[in-house]
């Protein structure tokens, strides 16, 4: 495995690279399968073929709507992987007999127009 910062060799275990510090699926100049240097906005190395853009499995439609017509449940969170503010979400809506859903609604909107780009675990979320 290879820095995608830096193009170092690294363990494929290593979090982070020791040449340069980051981490190491972080970074956009070099292939972390081959370590070819490749283009910044690159989708896939053109030498190994790999993807080189970390897009997770979720989606920012999904996202967006489940906080559209479900926010105030906080379903979009729990979606996202963000557990605690899901709970937090009902919660306030509780509390404040309902008013509190207007947070998922605009959060909602927010992650359609394209505010909120990633999931718990850092990966960007696909269009």
């Amino acid at each position: 495995m290879y820095c995608r910062n830096c193009g170092e060799q690294v363990d494929p275990n290593a979090k982070v690279c020791v040449k340069c510090g980051s981490e190491t699926l972080k970074g956009k100049y070099y292939c972390n399968n081959c370590g070819q240097a490749t283009d910044e906005n690159a989708s896939i190395c053109s030498k190994c073929g790999i993807a080189l853009k970390n897009v997770g499995s979720r989606s920012k439609m999904v996202a967006g709507l489940l906080g559209l017509f479900l926010g105030s449940l906080g379903v979009h969170r729990f979606y996202l992987g963000y557990i605690g503010i899901g709970i937090l979400q009902i919660v306030v809506t509780i509390v404040t007999c309902g008013i509190g859903s207007l947070w998922g609604f605009i959060e909602g909107i927010l992650i359609l127009v394209g505010n909120f780009d990633k999931d718990f675990d850092g990966n960007n979320l696909a269009d």
